[in-house]
């Protein structure tokens, strides 16, 4: 009986993965996770699929901001809202925070406002008034005029019911009246000057009654933050503001040096919080160093030095931490401000006795102030070391698929559950990253730069160089043009084909779904050359959707990646590797 050979049969294993997790950078890639993406979307996920198309609205703007509509201003200084010029021209060239309180937004450093439910009520927020001339008159609240028989800080005799006496022992001067009922000197608490001018008009269109004023130049000694009690003037009638305070002398000659100025403060980042808007401030101002946080009056974004001891003043509140800030954000209705190594929170209080908390933790990046944006209920990032989750008590770190790479810059945006984060590397290259809040999936877009980010009427739109982009949702019919095909690509992690076990991977499969006009190929990099090779690729035929397939067969080498790429909309099901298993030696 002959003798033949035994063939052995090669037995065969196959890993299927069938989730696709996302982006991550790590030196160790997870099953299912891709060393780089672009243009990918969460959307599908498990599967692979790519993003939907961007729309170039074909519009130029400097700076843009949010609202019930898109705001923007134009490369020439123009305010734009709902993609309608507004009045307000002629606006300064430069970085700018646009900002709403109510129905008005407000744009910083202009300091000018416009009411986007009525585009005629717009201005400026300051106001400034240097008059040729202005005279004096002491008067009472209720605007009766105050004439002092006696000017001394001894006590006059008695005289006549309703005499006035200037009192003039204490370091601040006193109104007192003789009551003959009493037989004494009254004081009278609520003293008024009143300033008369010589326009007419100019006065009441430039302020308001009870607005916080700055008065300076004065020569009645009445310099300092002041309180406009009543104002008047027009046709025929001289202009005049009442304001309190009691001077020890009355100048008789007319004034020609008074200045009053309605002043907004400079702050370095600003937000809307219980209808009042909220500044910080650090650095010089004059020869004073502050470092400030502030607020204008209740629902009055015109006023920031009103005092009249109510609940609704401005209020200022002093901090002792070190540093700039670097960012503000209404964050649960507190208004919330940053530093690289601080969160401090403001606990708004009814009475007006506001109180400033701080946490020592990861704030927000020097640079990144833009990157603050709320997602879900949970405010998102970017600190000095990593991209931070708040949610009140202390940060937590959500970045770690980005691996050793270090990023700058940071500008976000937030739209349909996901973080928009675009980010410069060491390099200075840019990236936009996509995270998917529920899904926990981060999927790096590709190189777009934003410099910044605005959600309107459901649309997530971002300005990049000087362009304004719809990445998200439907813009308003204004001609816009969408974007072709996707292009897109996935790169896994490093695959040893080698196992410890000496199994050694056969083959790789891919089932996917393609769209009409849809393309897919395959490449394969081996031993980390740097040379990308075709490993085949598909392009749909006519029918509506096809379903394929797609095996790769790698060489023999230590180790690969694999790269997906395409053009067009398509699914990626499954990628099964086909292990074939060896003995225990080589």
């Amino acid at each position: 009986m002959p003798l033949y050979p035994k063939i052995r049969t090669q037995l065969t294993e196959q890993d299927l993965i069938d989730s696709f997790g996302g982006y991550d950078h790590r030196l160790r890639v997870a099953d299912g996770r891709w060393y780089d993406t672009k243009n990918l979307s969460s959307d599908f996920a498990p599967l692979l699929a790519p993003r939907a198309p961007r729309s170039d609205t074909h519009l130029r703007a400097a700076a843009i901001g949010e609202k019930e509509a898109l705001a923007y201003v134009d490369e020439f200084g123009t305010l734009y809202y709902n993609f309608l010029p507004t009045p307000l021209t002629g606006l300064a060239p430069g970085d700018k925070q646009l900002v709403g309180m109510g129905a008005y937004l407000c744009v910083f450093p202009d300091k000018v406002y416009l009411n986007t439910e009525n585009f005629s009520d717009h201005g400026s927020m300051e106001a400034r008034f240097a008059p040729q001339s202005a005279s004096y008159q002491m008067v009472r609240a209720d605007g009766a005029a105050v004439s002092a028989s006696y000017i001394q800080a001894s006590e006059p005799p008695a005289a006549q019911n309703g005499a006035y006496w200037i009192d003039s022992s204490g370091e601040r001067p006193v109104l007192r009246q003789w009551s003959e009922a009493q037989s004494s000197w009254i004081p009278i608490e609520t003293v008024c000057v009143r300033i008369t001018f010589e326009t007419m008009g100019v006065v009441p269109s430039l302020f308001r009654e009870l607005d916080g004023v700055t008065i300076s130049g004065s020569s009645a000694s009445l310099n300092g933050d002041k309180t406009i009690c009543a104002l008047g003037g027009g046709e025929g009638e001289a202009d005049w503001i009442t304001v309190a305070g009691l001077p020890a002398q009355l100048p008789e000659e007319p004034d020609h040096s008074l200045r009053i100025e309605r002043l907004v403060p400079d702050a370095d980042y600003l937000c809307e919080c219980q209808n009042r808007l909220w500044g910080c401030r650090y650095g010089l101002e004059g020869a004073q160093c502050v470092n400030e946080i502030f607020c204008c009056a209740l629902g009055d974004f015109r006023n920031w030095r009103q005092y009249q001891g109510l609940s609704t003043d401005s209020w200022t509140g002093s901090v002792g931490s070190d540093g700039p800030w670097t960012g503000a954000v209404n964050y649960l209705g507190c208004p919330t401000f940053f530093k690289e190594n601080r969160v401090h929170r403001v606990a708004v209080a009814p009475e007006g006795a506001h109180a400033i908390a701080e946490s020592v933790c990861r704030g927000v990046q020097r640079g990144g102030a833009r990157s603050l944006a709320v997602v879900n209920e949970t405010l998102y990032y970017m600190s000095p070391s990593d991209v931070c989750a708040y949610q009140g008590g202390f940060p937590r770190g959500i970045s770690a698929v980005f691996g050793e790479k270090t990023y700058h810059g940071a500008v976000a945006g937030a739209a349909g559950g996901k973080y928009y984060l675009s980010v410069l590397d060491e390099d200075g290259d840019p990236s936009l990253f996509v995270y998917d809040i529920a899904k926990d999936i981060w999927l790096r877009e590709d190189e777009l730069r934003a410099t910044a980010f605005a959600r309107a009427q459901g649309a997530l739109y971002a300005l990049a160089d000087g362009a304004l982009l719809c990445l998200a949702g439907a813009p308003p019919a204004i001609g816009v043009t969408p974007e072709e095909a996707v292009e897109w690509e996935a790169v896994s992690g490093i695959e040893y084909l080698e196992q410890s076990d000496h199994k050694r991977v056969s083959r790789y499969q891919i089932r996917l779904r393609m769209a009409r006009g849809a393309s897919f190929s395959v490449f394969v990099q081996y031993d980390s050359d740097g040379v990308w090779r075709s490993a085949g690729s598909i392009l749909a035929g006519s029918a509506a959707t096809d379903s394929y397939l797609f095996p790769v067969r790698p060489r023999r080498c230590d180790h690969l990646q694999i790269k997906l790429a395409g053009r067009g909309d398509l699914r990626v099901f499954s990628l099964a590797r086909i292990l074939e298993v060896g003995s225990d030696y080589r």
